[in-house]
């Protein structure tokens, strides 16, 4: 396999990978005099706020994601490849991918983070997590199957199990997902399952720390609280999980959970680069960069958003939050700095401007803060809605999520409750089982070999 990128006199900036840094520093990068290279283990980009409601059935997959091709469908000097990045040789200004080689003049690490178990191999194995559609897609089926079973189980423990729902993690995440669960839980399990008691299913959110919301103002944190116990929600706080196991989830003072429905949101970890030097990484595995967003020791490689850390803000030197506003806007910046580099001109360091954050808990309910400001309830559920409604790229997508959100709020319902499993074709089965046993073989061991 090869990339079949031809050569060209414009210098070549590789992305790698298409959330919102990278696709907003490729955005800014047009019409300029780069050939760009975005990467991407997926052919589409997605809308991460959102997941959590395509794991409760209320939004379709499409509805939150957009395919990279037809972003740049009409841009000249880009290419897409979806491959996953498996090693870096900067001395060769080359990295190596599931697809082969490619060479760079600039290189970008923009692909984010992935689900942190924190070491624990046998939680990580059993629980579901919901940072990509296709996770969330994994949970809705998970869902939806242990409600049907519950209808036929044999015994009312299996049942309880199976209709026993624990969340780990009590930020934005996991107040979002337990809101809408219980929601599930009000209005459409009375009407879709009228023979069993909505009653038996109970919502429980496990935080080791001793409030939600941990990134918010402690008013934030205990309004967000409320609105949940209001709504049914057993929150569980200063509590660890350690184990799982006999569908039961153990916390640390010896307490079990019985679940078969056992939800993991608790923290990110940078997504790895296979060879990156360990003294090259920081807290949650996220690669250390100077002020310009560059990676320590390296004068052509960057990393922007997630995958990064930077202590150089003074008013962030534990590293700058994982949110996507950090990401656009180091996108953003990192571009112009591109751009200044060609023109042998200085470049400008990144100072990260805090737009707010917010988190909605249910219907008319939303924590949000921007700046000095901060509210609760109807009018920072609204804002949610506004905010994450002109995120959404494409206008098809936002027509879509709306009238979704219109028919939702008017009717407490949705019609996407369906149990779907994907099967690959055996073409792809076998194709990916020979670039998993072949990805870190010769091509790994002799980069030169081209």
């Amino acid at each position: 396999m090869s990339f079949n990128i031809p050569k060209s006199d414009k210098k070549r900036v590789i992305i790698v990978g298409g959330g919102f840094g990278g696709l907003k520093l490729a955005n800014k990068l047009k019409r300029s005099n780069f050939q760009v290279v975005l990467v991407d283990k997926n052919n589409y980009h997605q809308f991460p706020p959102l997941v959590y409601q395509v794991a409760s059935s209320g939004m379709e997959p499409s509805s939150i994601s957009f395919p990279f091709r037809k972003i740049f469908q009409k841009r000249k000097d880009f290419y897409f490849r979806m491959a996953e990045v498996r090693a870096i040789f900067p001395e060769m200004n080359m990295i190596q991918t599931s697809i082969g080689k490619a060479e760079y003049d600039y290189l970008v690490f923009a692909a984010g983070t992935t689900t942190n178990f924190f070491g624990n191999e046998h939680i990580e194995d059993e629980a579901m997590p919901m940072k990509t559609v296709s996770e969330a897609m994994g949970l809705r089926n998970a869902l939806l199957s242990n409600i049907e079973r519950s209808i036929t189980c044999s015994t009312d423990k299996e049942r309880q199990e199976l209709l026993n729902i624990v969340i780990v993690g009590g930020g934005a995440t996991g107040v979002e997902i337990a809101g809408v669960l219980s929601e599930m839980k009000r209005f459409v399990l009375p009407h879709d399952y009228p023979d069993m008691p909505s009653s038996l299913m109970h919502i429980y959110l496990i935080e080791a720390g001793p409030r939600l919301l941990p990134g918010m103002s402690t008013e934030s944190s205990e309004k967000a609280e409320q609105f949940l116990r209001e709504m049914g929600v057993n929150i569980l706080l200063n509590k660890k999980v350690v184990d799982y196991k006999d569908h039961k989830v153990i916390l640390e003072d010896g307490s079990e959970i019985a679940t078969r429905t056992f939800i993991w949101v608790s923290g990110v970890t940078a997504i790895p680069v296979g060879n990156l030097s360990p003294t090259l990484l920081g807290r949650g595995r996220r690669i250390k960069v100077d002020e310009f967003n560059r990676v320590e020791g390296m004068n052509n490689v960057f990393a922007i958003g997630d995958q990064c850390i930077q202590t150089s803000d003074k008013d962030y030197p534990n590293g700058h939050p994982q949110l996507a506003q950090v990401a656009i806007q180091q996108g953003k910046l990192l571009a112009e700095n591109l751009k200044r580099i060609e023109k042998s001109k200085s470049l400008k360091p990144f100072h990260y401007r805090n737009l707010g954050s917010m988190a909605t808990v249910g219907r008319n309910r939303a924590v949000a803060e921007f700046s000095k400001i901060k509210m609760q309830g109807w009018f920072a559920w609204v804002m949610w809605l506004v905010v994450h409604l002109r995120s959404i790229l494409g206008v098809r997508n936002k027509v879509v999520v709306l009238l979704n959100w219109i028919w939702n709020y008017l009717t407490y319902d949705q019609s996407l409750r369906m149990i779907v499993y994907a099967k690959k074709a055996k073409e792809v089965r076998e194709r990916e089982a020979l670039e998993a046993k072949t990805h870190l073989g010769n091509d790994i061991l002799h980069p030169d070999n081209k």
